[in-house]
C-alpha cells in the first residue's frame, strides 16, 4: 500500500506551500486517477509519492513502513520501486543521450549494464520504437516518440509503482491510447499500482479503477500536520 497522510510540501519555506494537508492511498495493483486543474499542486504531490521531493510535513507510508528519506538518500530498493513519467519529455531527457542510452540509464545507474541491450530492445518494441529511432537523440525525434522512450525508461527496472504525471497531456489521441495500453499491459503482468495525474476527467475515468478530485485529497482549511519523518 502507498499511503500519503496529511502531506504539506513546497519549494520555499518562506512562501505558501504548493500542497497542504493532502492525503491519498493507492493499493497494490490499483489504478488511481488524481484529477485537478493546472497549478493546484498535483505534480508536487506526485513527486512526494515517487520519493523525488521531501515534504515539509506529513507522512508517506509504503507497505506499512514510514518513509524516512527522499531522493538519493532513500534506500535503492525504495527508489527503484517507482517508475515515473512526466508531462514534458524534453525536460526529463538528457539531450546528449541517444534513446537507447536514455532507456538504459537506470540500469547503468544501478549496476545492471550486462542486461541492458536485451532489456532496451524488449521495451523499445513494447512502446513502439523502431530500431532506427534508438540511435537518435531527443532533438531528432517527435514529442510522442520521446515520451515513448521515457515510458520505457520508467519501466526498465520493473517498478512496483508507476507515477504518470500528465503523461499524455502533450500527445495526440493515438499515441495517448498506445501508451496507456502499454501501462495497462504492464500492470496486468506485474500487479503494479498506478497513480495517474491529469486534468482530463474523461481519460482518468476510462483509465483508472477510481478517480479522486484534488478538493477531496487536499481539503481546506489545513489541519495541523504531523512532521515529516
Amino acid at each position: 500500500m502507498l499511503e500519503l497522510r496529511a502531506i504539506t510540501a513546497g519549494y520555499d519555506r518562506r512562501s505558501t506551500p504548493a500542497v497542504r494537508n493532502a492525503s491519498l492511498t493507492v493499493a497494490p495493483g490499483e489504478a488511481v486517477g488524481l484529477l485537478g486543474p493546472s497549478g493546484c499542486g498535483k505534480s508536487t504531490l506526485a513527486k512526494v509519492a515517487a520519493l523525488l521531493h521531501r515534504p515539509d510535513a506529513g507522512t508517506l507510508i509504503l507497505d506499512g513502513t514510514p518513509v524516512r528519506h527522499w531522493r538519493h538518500r532513500a534506500p535503492r530498493a525504495l527508489r527503484t520501486a517507482f517508475g515515473v513519467v512526466f508531462q514534458q519529455p524534453r525536460l526529463s531527457a538528457d539531450p546528449r543521450l541517444t534513446l537507447t542510452d536514455l532507456i538504459a540509464e537506470p540500469l547503468r545507474a544501478t549496476g545492471r549494464r550486462a542486461g541492458a541491450p536485451y532489456r532496451v530492445a524488449e521495451l523499445a518494441s513494447t512502446v513502439g520504437l523502431t530500431p532506427d529511432l534508438l540511435t537518435r537523440r531527443p532533438h531528432e525525434v517527435s514529442d510522442g516518440q520521446l515520451q515513448r522512450a521515457c515510458l520505457a525508461r520508467a519501466l526498465v527496472l520493473r517498478p512496483r509503482w508507476l507515477i504518470c504525471d500528465e503523461m499524455t497531456a502533450m500527445l495526440d489521441a493515438s499515441t495517448t491510447a498506445a501508451l496507456v495500453a502499454v501501462v495497462e499491459d504492464y500492470r496486468t503482468e506485474t500487479g503494479a499500482g498506478l497513480l495517474a495525474v491529469s486534468h482530463d476527467r474523461t481519460l482518468l475515468n476510462r483509465w483508472c479503477d477510481r478517480t479522486v478530485h484534488w478538493d477531496t485529497v487536499a481539503p481546506w482549511p489545513v489541519s495541523s500536520a504531523r512532521s515529516a519523518q
